[in-house]
């Protein structure tokens, strides 16, 4: 977990190299008083007091107090800079306490994942706060250290050997404790965690708790977690000892040298004043700056460094295996495999989808059919990899879709939802969301290929602020599939993604997702949808009807039924030519599986993997 934490944090330090080095920079001139304090006050005492000139004593002085103001403006300015620093650590801490929340959330299952709730309010802003603290403590520690052994140098290199020894001895006891604070502090993390767990469980069933006598009880198991925080807190503290000591040897023993050793070091030619500013520089600077980095690192700095693990462990997904039991690679094709796949939203209850078998060639058109409630958002989340099926495998290109995760699921699929998802910002932040660092030309190429240029003109651009409130339905959704377009994925599944579009704009943002090289599932919401496919798969629960629409025609009752609901409020009899109207009727089939997870139905970013809609 330790070496999890430190690449995290110094992998988000890495990506802000040049904010580092302005601190850096900023660091250098806030030191300046720790370099120049002993070595002026040697100056004042040897050429100006000892030697009875006390307006240069005092003009050396002067030196300094201009030394200090030179550093209070360093200061300043590292101050803000910290800012360029700590604030993005800050939304990418939220982004890994989301993304692991929502993952132990939406595993079917599983309980929520309420501890989340904890890490993202309270050990999210604590985790900031730390972080700001940490590095400028460090930073400031490191300059300290040089500027005084620069400045003991200058005076005596002799010094050097009184003062360093002592404080790497110190300094090593320190981390030598580290790992037992480490494992301590953790100790004090997952009890907040259990509380968090427990809080919520008893919050959500007090009407039972009451009716079933069990208060006494529950009570009990309640008190336990909260002693079990108390003794973790109790045993934190009990190591601060070691800290206490590593301050008295780095800190104070250096001094005590100093001072024993000043009848042999005058004997030996160091003066008075080099004395004297050797212990300026150990009391009025390496004290003050090692006395922060110890208690901020074995404070701050250590709940930092656990804190940051445990969001890394709760944000992992278990990584799926195949047949072989080697962990899967890189999808090599485009193709869909389904084999006995077996679904349902509970243990005890129907399955949505039974025994299913089904495979697409690569680059291959399938338009998915059937009543509301049939499966058909269930099968896309399946075939997504967003739902993991109780029973059979989904596979892309020969590997298990579950074992894409992160970047490499959003770069080989793309799922798109009938209610597509806005958040504020730039327009182009919108377009680029899924393919960072696109090229603008590429951009242009997928707004066009959607039919999304008028859509751009009327905003103002790709620099313009979207406030999702303005944009209709419709232009939400242009906006959604132009972004989906753009990483040219090997999987595209639009659920009902272009169902507030009128026929004319559906057939263009089909047509261009179909001209990509890759596979297409399309949900159908218009006949127009599935005439385009290659093949259609008509659902009705856990039966389901695989052929062209023509064979379809010919054998699929059902099918035909839709086809019929379908072409009901066309202008002429022709199927193919529907109107905007035309929907699958709202009450066609009651509403089957109408409970999903709370917020987004499946649990997931709305983004990334994109919010998807209860089943239709």
């Amino acid at each position: 977990m330790t070496r999890r934490s430190f690449r995290i944090l110094l992998s988000s330090l890495s990506r802000r190299r040049r904010e580092y080095w302005r601190l850096v920079g900023w660091s250098l001139v806030q030191a300046v008083p720790a370099f120049l304090s002993g070595w002026v006050v040697a100056r004042a005492v040897d050429r100006g007091f000892l030697a009875d000139r006390p307006a240069t004593g005092f003009a050396w002085l002067g030196v300094l107090a201009g030394a200090y103001l030179v550093g209070a403006w360093g200061t300043r300015h590292a101050t803000l800079g910290l800012a360029a620093l700590i604030e993005p650590f800050r939304d990418e801490l939220v982004t890994l306490v989301t993304t692991g929340t929502l993952n132990r959330s939406a595993r079917l299952g599983e309980p929520a994942d309420t501890a989340g709730v904890a890490r993202l309010t309270e050990h999210v802003e604590r985790a900031r706060d730390a972080y700001g603290a940490v590095v400028l403590f460090i930073q400031s520690f490191v300059v300290t250290v040089i500027g005084v052994s620069l400045g003991l140098a200058g005076l005596a290199p002799v010094l050097l050997l009184l003062v360093l020894p002592p404080l790497l001895i110190g300094l090593g006891m320190f981390v030598a404790a580290l790992r037992a604070m480490a494992a301590r502090q953790r100790a004090v993390i997952l009890a907040d965690e259990h509380i968090a767990e427990t809080t919520s469980a008893i919050t959500g069933g007090l009407r039972d708790v009451v009716a079933c006598g069990a208060e006494e009880r529950v009570r009990a198991e309640a008190g336990a977690q909260v002693d079990d925080a108390a003794r973790a807190v109790v045993k934190l503290a009990r190591l601060t000892a070691a800290r206490t000591a590593a301050l008295g040897v780095s800190g104070w023993m250096p001094l005590m040298l100093i001072l024993l050793g000043a009848p042999w070091l005058v004997r030996n030619g160091v003066t008075a004043g080099a004395i004297l500013g050797a212990v300026i520089y150990v009391s009025q600077s390496l004290q003050p700056a090692l006395q922060s980095t110890v208690q901020g690192i074995g404070g701050s700095g250590l709940w930092l460094l656990v804190t940051v693990g445990r969001m890394a462990e709760a944000a992992e997904v278990p990584q799926p295996e195949d047949r072989t039991g080697v962990p899967a690679g890189e999808p090599r094709t485009s193709a869909v495999e389904l084999r006995g796949v077996t679904f349902g939203y509970a243990r005890s209850a129907e399955p949505v989808i039974r025994d299913l078998d089904l495979v697409l060639r690569p680059g291959e058109h399938l338009a998915v059919v059937g009543p509301s409630g049939a499966g058909k958002s269930t099968l896309a989340a399946l075939i997504a990899g967003v739902l993991e099926p109780q029973a059979g495998q989904v596979r892309l290109g020969d590997v298990p879709v579950r074992a894409l995760v992160g970047d490499d699921l959003a770069r080989h699929r793309v799922l798109i939802p009938q209610e597509a998802y806005v958040f504020a910002g730039t327009l182009a932040e919108n377009l680029t969301y899924l393919a960072p660092g696109a090229a603008p030309e590429d951009v242009e190429s997928a707004v066009r290929d959607v039919g999304a240029g008028p859509l751009v003109e009327r905003i103002g651009g790709y620099d313009a602020p979207l406030d999702p409130q303005e944009l209709s339905a419709g232009e939400r959704q242009l906006v959604a599939l132009a972004r989906a377009l753009l990483p040219s994925p090997r999987l595209t599944l639009l659920d009902e993604a272009t169902c507030h579009l009128d026929p004319v704009a559906e057939a263009v943002a089909e047509e261009a997702f179909a001209r990509r090289p890759g596979t297409l599932i399309v949900v159908a919401h218009r006949i127009s949808s599935a005439l385009r496919a290659d093949r259609v798969l008509v659902m009705d629960g856990t039966r389901v009807r695989l052929g062209t629409h023509e064979e379809l025609m010919a054998d699929s009752a059902l099918y035909r039924d839709l086809v019929g609901h379908w072409g009901a409020g066309a202008a002429g009899p022709s199927p193919a030519a529907p109107s905007s109207a035309d929907r699958f009727p709202a009450s066609s089939v009651p509403r089957s599986h109408p409970a999903r997870f709370p917020g987004y139905p499946y649990g997931v970013d709305p983004v990334a993997s994109p919010g998807l809609v209860r089943d239709r």
